[in-house]
């Protein structure tokens, strides 16, 4: 099929590199000249596993990069919508979503034949039907249904795996305004064989994305909680806690054979120093909004956002068990980035954390794999210095944070284990055994 992708941000570029994976004939359109340019030569403006070579192997040849929206959408059969939907801090905004729809709708009005233009970016209940669906019909002059269709389609792509995500899905769910929609937007995943699909109505499928997000933040923030309790008893560490949580064959099954299958979910059970990234604050947020709007006051979501916006304060308060004061104290913080395998910062628990410990006076150097750059840009005007490499980072240091899971920061030992002082160490995602530091402070140990 041929097929448009309007944005090219962290969903629209790896589903359009997947779907050109996959065999379609995809135009990836961005207003961005300079994002355009760098997909044109094979080189993604995001950090995301597997993604360049993808890139490299299809662009010219069945992946096409442009800021001409107009002859991708006339080129095309189907327009997949991914552009951003921020929350403004009462709603999301749709600011984006309204200047693309109408934009398509101008298209449309010359396009022969029929065209179906399906939402990707995360959306609240009824916006497809209720925002997207009018602009179109007002613009082209067109009638939904008939001259065009309408679909819904999120995505459940995990940061660091999109790639893997998109390739191997767990499901595709398939909204649609009527029938037509739906089956012409089915065809899109073919080749996507034994996946189930989930074909339901537009605001049905918007409300799925939001429910899945805001449960994978429940796990979160619960964790986080009892954790905290857990190290506020002393002698009871999380770690251990959840370990026995995740041993209950409801969550890990116990197979005929005898061995045990441990889901991913399992890692959402786990206590840290909290949850950052594009997708869960955002959308508890923007669903709680929604909820409110809908006459319901939506406690349970409220006490997760709260839980979280508290819980990088955890890292600070265990740096002050040993530093009374932190003025003056060298901190190598271990870890910029939301999670592992990407360079998104966005909410991520370290810009509060370093704002903090600057602060208070201590003098921070950082490092991240691969969010260094993207951090300068997030903690512009803080005073961190920022250093290329584990052993750097951690050089005549009083402390070390580390905030993301990388798997290399496990080497942090080796490079700590003979200095004398020996600096403390806080494990804001507990990744270290506890009793192979001589300093270590863990959340919930």
């Amino acid at each position: 099929m041929k097929i448009s992708i309007i944005g090219t941000g962290y969903v629209g570029l790896v589903s359009g590199a997947c779907l050109a994976q996959k065999g379609h004939h995809v135009f990836c359109v961005d207003v961005d000249p300079v994002k355009i340019t760098k997909i044109a030569q094979g080189v993604p403006p995001i950090y995301e596993k597997g993604l360049e070579d993808i890139l490299r192997n299809h662009v010219h040849v069945n992946l096409f990069p442009t800021t001409d929206l107009s002859k991708a959408v006339l080129e095309s059969d189907v327009s997949l919508v991914a552009v951003g939907t921020p929350f403004n801090g009462s709603e999301i905004d749709l600011t984006y979503i309204k200047q693309v729809s109408q934009q398509i709708g101008n298209v449309l009005k010359e396009k022969p034949g029929y065209h179906l233009v399906v939402v990707k970016s995360t959306v609240v209940p009824g916006t497809t039907d209720s925002v997207v669906l009018p602009i179109l019909e007002q613009a082209s002059g067109k009638k939904a249904g008939v001259d065009f269709g309408v679909g819904m389609n999120p995505e459940f792509l995990r940061e660091g795996e999109a790639v893997e995500d998109f390739l191997k899905p767990d499901r595709i769910v398939v909204g649609g305004w009527d029938t037509k929609s739906q089956e012409l937007l089915e065809k899109v995943y073919e080749g996507f064989s034994g996946v189930p699909v989930l074909k339901t109505s537009n605001s049905t499928a918007e409300m799925i994305k939001y429910t899945s997000n805001c449960l994978l933040a429940t796990l979160i923030s619960f964790s986080n909680e009892i954790g905290n309790l857990c190290a506020s008893m002393g002698n009871v560490d999380a770690l251990e806690v959840m370990q026995g949580v995740h041993l209950d064959k409801r969550l890990s099954p116990i197979l005929p054979d005898g061995q045990r299958v441990v889901p991913s979910l399992t890692t959402y059970l786990e206590a840290g120093c909290g949850f950052g990234g594009s997708c869960f604050p955002k959308d508890v947020k923007a669903i709680i909004a929604h909820g409110i709007k809908e006459g319901l006051p939506m406690e349970l979501l409220q006490a997760v956002v709260e839980v979280n916006r508290r819980q990088p304060m955890e890292i600070i308060n265990l740096l002050k068990k040993h530093f009374p004061s932190l003025q003056g104290v060298k901190i190598g913080v271990l870890g910029l980035a939301f999670k592992p395998g990407t360079d998104d910062m966005r909410e991520s628990p370290a810009i509060p954390i370093i704002t903090m410990l600057v602060k208070l006076g201590a003098k921070v150097q950082a490092y991240d794999p691969v969010a260094n750059q993207e951090a300068k840009h997030f903690l512009n005007g803080v005073d961190v210095s920022f250093v290329d490499g584990l052993q750097e980072v951690v050089e005549d240091v009083d402390a070390v944070v580390i905030l993301t899971r990388w798997k290399e920061f496990a080497d942090v030992q080796q490079f700590i284990a003979n200095r004398d002082p020996q600096p403390v160490l806080v494990d804001g995602r507990r990744i270290l055994d506890k009793k192979s530091i001589a300093k270590y402070e863990g959340i919930g140990a």
